[in-house]
């Protein structure tokens, strides 16, 4: 028998198309999907691939704005939808938005099994705020079951109170084989392709937002410190925009021997001969939940440099690799000169992350749900559910009554 699960998700990401169309093929899963949003112009400029989607889904109305370092996000009728959707179980994409807490409300009233997609880990320095992490408490206690991209996540579920038998790993994944598929296409068209991009023969990569938590000042810093030999070899490119752009333009100036090229945001059309062309992605970041550009180099067959704090560092970072520490420049510079200066080394690295992106692939990441949406609604047709902190579920008096 088909499980009705409705996944409540903020935006319509492009990397959790290719999952929710997996999913919605899968034999036991009957999908809809709720966004809260269509996409954040305040921080993200992706581009909606509707044309792609091969799932049930809908939008619901939205008001949206930026209270300081929050985002606020309100939107109307999740408990009308819910309730026209009809789930055997709900996956919610995180506890930050007022609709999180109402598809949580409504589906204790209603017998429904409650999964969270979570990505926190133990090192998010984003966390610390004792409201929001009693908040957070409260609404971890009352979930049925957990799903986490990873190992860094399932640990910090866990510290949490998540029971190990409730929590499920479904690792994050982008559409590898459309990345593998253009970055092959841009390497056997290289010159003409770096013609009119106007990249270096040779550099070093960054995808993200240029803020500074993602440690795009640290990287800069740490190219500048590169012997003058590997400057005037390699270059920088930076694809990602934001409100750091100018002053980071201002430090390049200052730097030299070497080039370092702004690219700005670059969609996923031309994102893969980025990652093509390039010797290695640096992922500089303060704190990340995961890092999806790190699974996109690595279908590019890219070697990786990332801080050890990224959430996908211990699940997809080791040989293929180096781990430095957050906000070290001199660390991050000492990684990149020594991939710089050895070839095999690159070589061996590119072939290590072609292997470790195989298991990251989205029919994964689907299969990972799909085992979590089973387990809680086969568990809550056959006895009283015990939830992340030991207690019977609030929504299984109904149940008990059936048994």
């Amino acid at each position: 028998m088909k499980r009705r699960l409705v996944v409540v998700t903020e935006l319509i990401a492009p990397y959790r198309i290719p999952v929710f169309n997996e999913l919605a093929k899968h034999e036991c899963i009957d999908l809809s999907v709720i966004f809260l949003s269509a996409t954040d112009p305040t921080t993200r400029q992706w581009r909606i691939y509707s044309d792609e989607i091969r799932f049930s889904y809908q939008v619901l109305p939205s008001w949206r704005n930026r209270v300081g370092k929050y985002n606020l996000l309100l939107n109307q009728n999740v408990a009308e939808v819910l309730q026209l959707l009809g789930p055997d179980a709900i996956l919610c994409g995180g506890y930050n938005y007022l609709a999180s807490w109402q598809a949580l409300r409504w589906s204790r009233r209603n017998d429904v099994r409650f999964l969270l997609w979570s990505e926190s880990t133990t090192k998010d320095a984003r966390s610390g705020n004792i409201l929001l992490e009693s908040l957070k408490q409260s609404f971890f206690s009352r979930c049925d079951g957990f799903v986490v991209p990873g190992i860094s996540a399932r640990e910090y579920a866990q510290q949490m109170g998540a029971l190990p038998d409730v929590t499920f790993v479904a690792p994050n994944a982008v559409d590898s084989t459309l990345f593998a598929r253009r970055a092959e296409s841009a390497r056997a068209d290289a010159v003409r392709i770096s013609g009119r991009l106007g990249l270096p023969a040779r550099y070093f990569l960054f995808v993200g937002r240029l803020v500074k938590e993602k440690g795009v000042q640290e990287l800069l810093n740490a190219y500048a410190t590169l012997p003058e030999s590997v400057r005037l070899e390699v270059g920088l490119v930076l694809a990602g925009d934001g409100p750091l752009r100018a002053e980071l333009e201002s430090q390049a100036r200052t730097i030299f021997p070497g080039c370092i090229d702004f690219a700005g945001f670059v969609h996923r059309e031309e994102l893969a001969s980025y990652y093509a062309l390039a010797e290695c992605l640096v992922f500089p970041t303060h704190s990340d939940t995961w890092g999806m550009v790190v699974n996109e180099a690595m279908a590019c067959g890219l070697p990786v440099i990332c801080t050890w704090v990224a959430g996908c560092a211990a699940d997809l970072v080791s040989s293929n690799g180096i781990l430095v520490k957050p906000q070290d420049s001199f660390e991050l510079s000492c990684a990149m000169q020594e991939i710089a200066c050895n070839s095999a080394l690159r070589e061996r690295m590119s072939n290590k992350s072609r292997e470790i992106i195989r298991r990251y692939a989205p029919e994964c990441c689907a299969r990972g749900i799909a085992e979590a949406t089973l387990a809680v609604t086969e568990r809550a047709d056959a006895t009283p559910f015990f939830n992340s902190a030991g207690l019977i579920s609030e929504t299984t008096s109904s149940e008990s009554k059936r048994l």
